[in-house]
């Protein structure tokens, strides 16, 4: 029976021998502390110059840093620059701290935590993430790469979908509030969700920008759930380092960890063919997540497809529906076909969009890196009498402000009404004043103050 090594002396520099693995086995799949270096931005010194693509991944698995292999902090050359931004990065996440070397050099030191779970991850050992589902037997309804890749592409379409008022789209009622919390969505008086100027701007990012945003408002309210954030994180990290069309069991799953993968599952980042299931399928939008690539090849209309006249005519070559569905949402649809789409933009359209809080700004955007290459050759792509016009339509809805403010006014003096404006101005928050009539207007915010200097003055009086 073999006994565990003792462990280091503090301070002493040590290295793990790697994992025996029994002979066809599948070694333990990397852990999360390989995706911090290798997605931090440039070469790192010191402890952590593992994913630098250098000779100091030796250095890491110690328990102090190794002055002589460690890149002297704050060293001129030509990554000087990337090495402070990954400094920088890895100080905020607390995963070094400054150390002073012998002869009191500057220096790092990993978080004990961190340099543990990095060690494993580099040199084998802990507790591998269960994903042999030989217990379960063959699964008769395997999935293979394309059909994750459709089965992905089109849950995530239905959520696009959604956002942009489609009929046939529905989701459950979890996923629509986590819209409406994000800002994507608003709901007034029990209405059907409709769309922000923020959910179009979503709408604009390609998929691997979409998918961090919506996680990342997801994360933010998972407390609030019931839910480990650690757990769910650590699940995450997991995912991006499992491989497509391999399935995984979901034994040993906490019940927090269920409910997040049936989100997940609605999100098309995992593939179960049923609630209750025991295994599912990564799909390469959960893979690709935190890896930083596209998580699926970019349709061939993505970019490229609009033609755009001074009539006010709009042509759009394609077949999408979710394209179509942008459109439509400051336009007017005249005429659809196979693969071609006509829209005339009108007064009516436009201020119907910004009503939703989609700017004119967005529409001219959405426009123009959408722009036909035949269009995309012109300068400018999109012509000045479309872009001028879209923004004095949107001027139009601007002529009056609203803002939110507490009158004052009955002042017994002239001199009352000035002093007190002229402390409200001095502060700034005076919203707005009529000296003839001795009223003003100030905001809700510096109302208690306004209030307390009116009181003082009315008692030195």
């Amino acid at each position: 029976m073999e006994t565990a090594p003792p462990p280091p002396a503090p301070g002493a520099a040590t290295v793990q021998e790697p994992a025996r693995v029994p002979a066809g086995v599948e070694p333990p799949r990397p852990r999360p502390p390989l995706w911090t270096p290798r997605h931090l931005p440039g070469r790192l010194p010191g402890a952590a110059g593992v994913g630098a693509g250098g000779g100091d991944a030796d250095a890491v698995p110690g328990a102090a840093p190794a002055p002589g292999r460690c890149h002297p902090l704050g060293e001129e050359g030509e990554h000087s620059k990337e090495q402070a931004e990954s400094q920088e990065v890895l100080l905020a996440l607390r995963l070094w701290h400054p150390h002073t070397l012998p002869g009191g050099l500057p220096g790092v030191a990993l978080h004990p935590n961190f340099r543990q779970n990095l060690r494993v991850a580099l040199l084998g050992g802990g507790k591998a993430w269960s994903d042999d589902t030989s217990q379960l037997g063959p699964d008769k309804h395997a999935r293979d790469v394309p059909a994750l890749d459709k089965y992905a592409e089109e849950r995530w379409e239905v959520i696009l979908h959604f956002m942009v008022g489609s009929p046939s789209a529905a989701v459950s009622q979890d996923l629509a509030q986590l819209l409406i919390q994000a800002g994507l969505m608003k709901s007034e008086g029990g209405e059907a969700p409709c769309i922000t100027s923020a959910g179009f701007q979503f709408l604009l990012l390609d998929t691997p920008a979409q998918l961090w945003y919506f996680v990342l408002q997801y994360l933010r309210g998972a407390e609030a759930r019931g839910m480990d954030l650690v757990e769910i994180l650590s699940f995450l990290f997991q995912l991006s380092f499992s491989t497509l069309g391999k399935d995984y069991s979901v034994e040993g799953m906490s019940e927090s960890l269920l409910t997040f993968l049936q989100h997940l599952r609605e999100f098309g980042l995992v593939f179960q063919r049923k609630r209750k299931s025991r295994r599912f399928y990564p799909t390469r939008l959960a893979i690709a997540l935190a890896s930083g690539t596209s998580g699926a090849p970019p349709e061939p209309d993505a970019h490229g497809f609009v033609l755009v006249e001074t009539n006010y005519r709009i042509y759009a070559y394609t077949d999408s529906e979710l394209q179509i569905a942008l459109i439509a949402l400051f336009s007017e649809l005249l005429y659809r076909f196979p693969n071609l789409v006509v829209a005339q933009v009108t007064r009516d359209s436009v201020q119907a969009a910004i009503a939703n809080g989609i700017t004119a700004d967005q529409i001219i955007h959405f426009l123009r890196t959408r722009a036909h290459p035949v269009m995309a050759k012109q300068t400018p792509v999109l012509p000045p009498t479309i872009t001028d016009q879209i923004r004095l339509w949107e001027l139009e809805r601007d002529r009056l402000r609203f803002s939110e403010g507490v009158l004052y006014n009955q002042f017994l003096s002239q001199v009352d009404f000035e002093v007190l404006r002229d402390h409200a101005r001095a502060l700034g928050v005076l919203v707005f004043e009529n000296p003839g009539r001795r009223l003003m207007v100030v905001t809700p915010g510096g109302h208690p103050d306004v209030k307390r200097f009116w009181k003082r003055q009315k008692h030195s009086a």
